[in-house]
């Protein structure tokens, strides 16, 4: 035997002889259950299992034009808000028969259209943004090529193709309009430079109607980075009486560097986060915080990539899932 062979892999004809039936009973089995016994299907799974047949889905997807996959891009997958997201999208699609290919994107836009061209060449059946595509060359080509996309976790009255998400412009009108009912008038706030926060900022601002003292820190936002936030923001004004922050971890931070300074909240200090991370109910005090649910976003996505897919007219191609401001002890004070 020659040096650096490798072995032969299974086929499916390996499966039908294992398994004991004809190669058209295995090929239905394992492609369409519906149409053999629950027996057969055993036997052929069984073969599978022993042979290590693993079907050659690019072989098959040549033939139908579709590879069963769906690319999704994340800027980071650590970020904790992403991922009931990208759950939802992952189990939505697997129960079709779809199979999720996550890239991370960064916040780099530069990065973006790279990996966006890197997924585009292994023809995806569908694609799913976090975010919009910045872009104009990969909106272009993505056009052109008429691949299903789905932008989400944003709004925009022009989408590559399909959207599902909602305005942060008005999540941060509302948290603004929130901290203004409260009567604070000292505010401040503590976020990340991506364009999603970024944004959010904005509809904070033109609520409050003036500037205040904001700490920006590079996204993704960290626990360390919240802390080092409100010391900055403390220095610009000594007596602020409320923070909203860009992200729940972000404002976890700030949290600890409040309390490690001698600071109550939310009777020195109110604090609202964004997000409504598993742990934000939890943490004492617990913090409010916008919710935003990342599991229905990702199982709309996944469900207008099918539908698509499937050629089934798509009524509503921009769906805003809104969002609520769910109220906890960070802000249970009210201005002195």
């Amino acid at each position: 035997m020659s040096h650096g062979s490798t072995p032969k892999a299974a086929t499916l004809h390996d499966v039908a002889r294992e398994a004991g039936v004809s190669l058209i009973t295995a090929s239905r089995a394992l492609s369409k259950p519906a149409l053999v016994s629950e027996k057969t299907i055993e036997r052929v799974r069984g073969a599978v299992s022993r042979t290590g047949y693993i079907p050659n889905l690019l072989a098959g997807g040549l033939k139908s034009k579709r590879s069963m996959t769906v690319a999704g891009l994340v800027p980071v997958i650590s970020v904790p808000q992403f991922l009931p997201t990208v759950r939802a999208l992952t189990e939505t699609l697997d129960a079709a028969g779809y199979q999720l290919l996550l890239g991370q994107s960064g916040y780099d836009h530069s990065r973006e259209e790279k990996l966006l061209n890197t997924m585009i060449s292994r023809r995806p059946d569908g694609i799913v943004v976090t975010g919009l595509v910045h872009s104009p060359a990969a909106r272009e080509q993505l056009q052109r090529l008429g691949i299903p996309v789905v932008e989400t976790w944003d709004l925009s009255d022009r989408p590559v193709d399909m959207m599902v998400g909602f305005s942060h412009v008005k999540v941060g009108s509302a948290i603004a309009g929130f901290f203004l009912s409260r009567g604070w008038q000292r505010l401040g706030i503590a976020t990340g430079d991506d364009h999603r926060a970024m944004m959010r900022c904005q509809g904070f601002l033109a609520a409050v109607g003036h500037e205040v003292p904001s700490a920006i820190v590079p996204a993704p936002s960290s626990l360390e980075r919240g802390r080092r936030a409100l010391v900055e923001l403390l220095e610009k004004d000594p007596h602020i009486e409320a923070v909203y922050c860009s992200s729940d971890g972000f404002a976890h931070g700030l949290m600890i560097e409040a309390r490690s300074r001698g600071l109550r909240i939310p009777q020195d200090l109110a604090v609202c986060g964004f997000g409504d991370a598993d742990f934000a109910a939890h943490i004492d005090p617990s913090l409010t915080t916008a919710h935003i649910d990342g599991a229905e976003i990702g199982r709309l996505a996944a469900q207008l990539i099918i539908d698509r897919c499937a050629g089934k007219p798509i009524a509503q191609p921009i769906v805003d899932v809104g969002f609520r401001i769910i109220e906890r002890q960070s802000t249970a004070a009210t201005a002195k």
